[in-house]
């Protein structure tokens, strides 16, 4: 299953995702990352000092499992939240020439995920239907 073409919209009209790694010792580690979705993988990095990130080094010392969440806030009043979350596995960093220019960037191929509130409605007093896709 894919991504359907709401939430292919909605992922490229977002330029800020959270990434989750794993580092060695087993402690996760989550950071605001800006991202690019080509519609098959996510990317994320950039720069000649990338690798030397946490994020990148969790990766490339073989903990390939991540969580990358993609949400905003639509309005207070009322209550609109919606977002994407995926779980997928990720490559050590590769050179190529990314949205911030040439770098180094990890690929993020999507296994599982979960989005809400793509349709534009307010919520209301019910939570959120959400879509599970595996990919």
């Amino acid at each position: 299953m894919t991504f359907t073409d709401a939430e292919v919209e909605y992922l490229r009209s977002q330029p800020l995702a959270r990434l989750a790694t794993r580092a060695t010792n087993g402690q996760p580690d989550v950071v605001p990352v800006a991202f690019e979705f080509d519609g098959a993988s996510f990317w994320v990095g950039g720069g000649a000092t990338f690798p030397g990130t946490r994020k990148a080094r969790n990766v490339s010392a073989g903990n390939a499992e991540i969580a990358l969440v993609i949400d905003d806030l639509v309005s207070l009043d009322p209550f609109v939240a919606r977002g994407i979350r995926v779980y997928g596995r990720a490559e050590p960093p590769v050179e190529r020439v990314g949205m911030v220019g040439p770098g180094h960037y990890l690929r993020i191929t999507p296994v599982e995920s979960w989005s809400w509130n793509l349709t534009g409605e307010p919520a209301g007093d019910q939570w959120y239907e959400t879509r599970y896709a595996r990919h």
